[in-house]
């Protein structure tokens, strides 16, 4: 049997998909194709949290409740725990690029399952070029 295709996915991804931006059909087939079981998709916990705190700043609580929601239903797995190969890959990356902290953890996730990274974020331009991550680039 052959491995399914993965993905990881990252705030940037989400938040373009919710706010329709051009790349948003992509997202929708990537969704489907996880509802499809033909690709599985994952989502660290903290690009939940961190699309949760955005917006709740833009919009409001109630905004950031409903979104919580509809991204948890999304055909996905969320990776919700840091052991110590993830925690000190992050880290490494964080000290050595100019990246934020969780997109980091979207690298590192990205790093040591061997999947790419779907993502419109420039700050991956460099991780790619130099080999450390695969991109799946959504612009």
């Amino acid at each position: 049997m052959a491995r399914k295709e993965r993905l990881i996915l990252d705030s940037f991804a989400i938040i373009g998909f919710l706010e329709n931006e051009p790349f948003a059909d992509r997202i929708q087939d990537l969704l489907i194709q996880g509802r499809g079981q033909s690709i599985l998709l994952y989502l660290h916990a903290i690009h939940l949290g961190e699309l949760y705190s955005i917006t709740m700043r833009e919009q409001g609580q109630a905004m950031a409740d409903k979104v919580y929601a509809r991204v948890r239903a999304f055909p996905m797995t969320f990776v919700d725990h840091i052991d110590e190969k993830l925690l000190l890959a992050a880290a490494r990356i964080k000290a050595r690029y100019p990246v934020s902290y969780a997109d980091s953890f979207a690298a590192a996730l990205a790093m040591i399952h061997g999947c790419s990274l779907a993502t419109g974020d420039p700050e991956f331009e460099k991780l790619e070029q130099e080999g450390l991550i695969s991109v799946l680039w959504l612009t």
